[in-house]
């Protein structure tokens, strides 16, 4: 396990955001992103809360709270060895996440290699 302090934790999440490109991040809508400490016993790194921009219809309306991604700091730091794998995993996680707000199920995410 690698000890990374929160706020370079946060840096790596928004490292991970900048790097989606912006054609894509632009089509994003009410969405949130936070980093929650975790369990360093849990093996959830990310998780999607919301739903997703291919289930929205007439009904996501007016006063919707965002859709938020969590990325989970203490078990990403617990698989990990070094800051390097750290930064990979965010990455992986945060692009992970992203692709669910966008309507891609895990199934579709491990065809692809990001599950």
């Amino acid at each position: 396990m690698v000890d990374v302090p929160v706020e370079r934790f946060e840096e790596l999440v928004a490292d991970a955001l900048d790097a989606i490109p912006d054609d894509l991040w632009r089509l994003t809508d009410n969405l949130s992103v936070v980093v929650r400490e975790g369990s360093d016993r849990s093996s959830l790194l990310g998780l999607y809360d919301g739903i997703p921009l291919t289930q929205r219809d007439a009904a996501y309306d007016g006063m919707v709270m965002p859709d938020r991604i969590s990325i989970f700091r203490r078990p990403i730091l617990a698989m990990c060895d070094d800051e390097a794998e750290v930064v990979e995993q965010v990455r992986i996680t945060v692009i992970h996440e992203v692709a669910h707000h966008f309507g891609i199920d895990d199934d579709r995410l491990h065809e692809l290699g990001w599950a």
